[in-house]
């Protein structure tokens, strides 16, 4: 189990456990919009829409899971929260989804899949949690497009080196970047991940900013602990 501070995350029947990238999304994923219905894509154990359902007022907050156990999990930890009554999670791919969309969200979030080399290991799970073929780039922004009221906020995490592709193949569906930021481990490492955030109007200036994570091993920077304080038992 992994404790949060205002809630708990059950990871033992899921390949995916929790891990930085979805801390990071969850704490970063713009909000000033005051969303009232938020679609989290790919759920995994749920964490992202946990974080979001504590950050927000959202009455209306869904996630999507096409892993059975990942599901099983996800629903579990949101029943033992405190924001059960707002949460609730589909077991469907996201093609399946969109076929007859019922709502649109003012805010989608998704971690998604991203290991597109082909590079399989023997965990088909795990291959199934982290693989771009579960869940294609294309797919995910056809998403977006097709479910993101007027004034919404799409935000995903992907590899750095995806950023510049992710973000022409959003402008194809004129979905715009509003604010990026690049996500480092150390001061001397390098670009490792893109937070990113969309929205259907084209602005003139792009928020761009860097976070580091640790200064050095389990000595976390000041900016990293700002954005993450709400929700880990350490800070």
């Amino acid at each position: 189990m992994f404790k949060f501070k205002q809630f708990s995350i059950q990871q033992d029947k899921t390949a995916m456990k929790v891990g930085t990238d979805g801390v990071l999304l969850g704490a970063w994923a713009p909000i000033a919009n005051n969303p009232f219905s938020v679609l989290d894509i790919g759920a995994g154990t749920g964490i992202i829409a946990l974080m979001l359902a504590q950050r927000t007022h959202a009455e209306q907050i869904d996630a999507l899971e096409i892993d059975e156990d990942a599901y099983e999990q996800a629903v579990e930890n949101f029943e033992s929260s405190p924001w059960g009554d707002r949460l609730f999670c589909y077991h469907a791919g996201l093609d399946e989804f969109i076929e007859e969309p019922e709502d649109e969200y003012d805010l989608i979030v998704s971690n998604p899949p991203f290991y597109s080399e082909d590079y399989k290991t023997e965990n088909e799970q795990r291959d199934l949690a982290r693989f771009q073929d579960a869940m294609p780039f294309e797919e995910l922004v056809e998403a977006a497009d097709l479910l993101l009221s007027e004034n919404g906020i799409f935000a995903l995490i992907l590899p750095y080196k995806e950023e510049q592709s992710f973000i022409a193949l959003a402008r194809e569906s004129e979905l715009y970047p509003l604010k990026i930021t690049r996500v480092k481990g150390t001061p001397t490492s390098s670009i490792k991940r893109s937070l990113l955030a969309f929205s259907r109007n084209e602005k003139a200036e792009i928020e761009i900013d860097q976070l580091v994570i640790e200064i050095e091993r389990h000595n976390y920077t000041p900016e990293y602990i700002e954005l993450t304080k709400d929700f880990y038992l350490k800070f």
